[in-house]
């Protein structure tokens, strides 16, 4: 279900999806490229829990960008809304961008996450492990660097470019606002002192990474575990950087037992 939240006294007004009817909440935090119309991973997640997926401001129907500036900004405005959604603590999910904005919100506020999840997330700058720039990429390159296979279903469908004139120039405004808004957590790179404040973290973490993920290599993942105490990693084999799309049942029960251990 997609509904429309007033935060803040209409602040900003948030594109809310919603998934499953369970008792506990999870909510789920977003990459650069936004939420799908429809989210299988998190309908099926939506089995045991009651998901909460807002479109950050500045992607889809959510406005507000303007009012954020930086990833502080950004974990407050995650804190209100669980406030104004009368959720005081929820098992948070977070892919890429998401899973760096989400690991802020644990670090700011430790008791807001029962169980944190972070998937393939941005946060830290490795010199020896460059990061492409993603900004700069054409829409050719974009499936080589978020697929293990580019050529795979999931894909093609994902980064298909419209041959209608009109279906490419809105999907190149839709891609323009929201880099706009990714730009101001991951460029020119995504460290935004994360590695200051992820000692902060004290709710138990998993960290899942694809095994040939090129945005960001693996060796970001030990980067989380070497910073969060008693993390968790799992590393899903066929998958890249969209590994919630390449390997969703083996995604799912990742996550599914972790949340519910």
């Amino acid at each position: 279900m997609i509904t429309t939240h007033q935060s803040q006294g209409g602040k900003f007004s948030i594109e809310l999806h919603t998934y499953g009817s369970g008792a506990e909440p999870l909510l789920f935090l977003h990459g650069a490229g936004g939420l799908m119309p429809s989210e299988p991973f998190l309908e099926d997640l939506g089995r045991d829990f009651k998901v909460y997926a807002p479109h950050f401001p500045g992607y889809g129907d959510s406005t507000g960008t303007e009012h954020i500036d930086d990833v502080i900004d950004a974990a407050l405005f995650y804190h209100q809304l669980m406030d104004e959604l009368k959720i005081p603590a929820a098992n948070i999910v977070g892919h890429s961008m998401g899973g760096m904005l989400a690991a802020e919100v644990a670090a700011l506020c430790p008791h807001r996450a029962k169980k944190l999840v972070l998937v393939s997330a941005a946060g830290f700058w490795l010199d020896q492990y460059p990061i492409p720039d993603f900004f700069a990429a054409r829409l050719d390159q974009i499936a080589p660097l978020l697929f293990h296979d580019p050529n795979s279903p999931a894909a093609k469908m994902m980064t298909a470019i419209p041959e209608d004139f009109k279906a490419l120039e809105v999907m190149y405004v839709e891609r323009v606002k929201r880099l706009a808004t990714a730009g101001k957590f991951l460029w020119p790179i995504p460290d935004r002192g994360l590695s200051k404040r992820a000692y902060r973290i004290s709710s138990p973490t998993l960290v899942i990474w694809g095994e040939s993920d090129k945005l960001l290599p693996p060796a970001y993942a030990k980067e989380f575990t070497s910073r969060i105490k008693g993390s968790k990693l799992e590393t899903i084999k066929q998958a890249g950087h969209m590994l919630m799309y390449e390997q969703q049942p083996a995604f799912v029960t990742t996550v599914r037992n972790f949340l519910k251990s």
